[in-house]
């Protein structure tokens, strides 16, 4: 059972002010290549799993964002940690579904 939601929104700087969406796609893709579930939204993406692995994730994400030319990477992240009953990105979502 899962025992944590992290949202992340990462803003890199791109060099010469370029577009941040390639390398939004590329955080996204590091996200989908984890196995982790997670669900896109627009203005962040949410993760489900084990806090530990989420945070690794992160660590992965901005990494990817250095490689791929960022000088430095903003990250907002916001974490749900329940060990005791676990959580789920769809228990805290179903009733608006």
């Amino acid at each position: 059972m899962a025992n944590a939601l992290v949202s992340i929104q990462i803003l890199p700087k791109t060099p010469d002010g370029g577009d941040v969406i390639p390398y939004v796609d590329r955080a996204i893709e590091v996200i989908a290549q984890s196995g982790v579930k997670h669900l896109v939204g627009p203005l962040e993406t949410t993760m489900e799993g084990e806090l530990d692995a989420l945070l690794d994730v992160v660590k992965r994400m901005n990494e990817a964002m250095i490689e791929m030319g960022s000088p430095n990477v903003i990250s907002q992240i916001k974490i749900y940690y329940n060990p005791e009953s676990g959580a789920s990105i769809d228990r805290l979502i179903e009733k608006y579904r």
